[in-house]
């Protein structure tokens, strides 16, 4: 009875309650938001843009470097052949052979699938194997 009668006289005591109802407000004016916080908007994102306008250069190509780029691969490529022409001769990639670089042994192995080069270096023992697939 004296819990009923504390629990009655403290609720009688307690001062009023009240409550309020809350409602979402959007910060962005693009979404309803007020106009006035675009500019704090768009200089807080610009505070955490982390990215430099210097990097976007590197995706557009120079068309000179891409010529001269071109122009070394193909003289590169020209000289490998005539290497491989004076060193070898006519290299048939169809029958099977072994060669010897300096520290490489170069193993050709034509399958079914198309010609194996096992590449073989004699300081180290790794191995590395390149795989050419027949021509459709």
């Amino acid at each position: 009875m004296r819990l009923v009668l504390l629990a009655a006289v403290a609720f009688a005591v307690s001062p009023a309650v009240s409550a309020q109802q809350l409602t979402y407000q959007p910060t962005n004016p693009a979404f309803g938001g007020s106009p006035l916080n675009y500019g704090w908007l768009v200089q807080s994102a610009q505070l955490q843009n982390s990215f430099d306008d210097a990097d976007d250069n590197r995706f557009r190509r120079d068309p000179l470097a891409d010529f001269e780029q071109s122009l070394q691969r193909q003289i590169l490529n020209q000289l490998s052949r005539e290497l491989i022409s004076n060193r070898f001769g006519d290299l048939d990639l169809t029958q099977p052979g072994t060669f010897d670089l300096g520290d490489f042994q170069i193993e050709v192995i034509p399958g079914i699938d198309g010609v194996s080069i096992r590449i073989f270096n004699l300081l180290t023992g790794e191995e590395t194997i390149v795989t050419v697939p027949n021509g459709f």
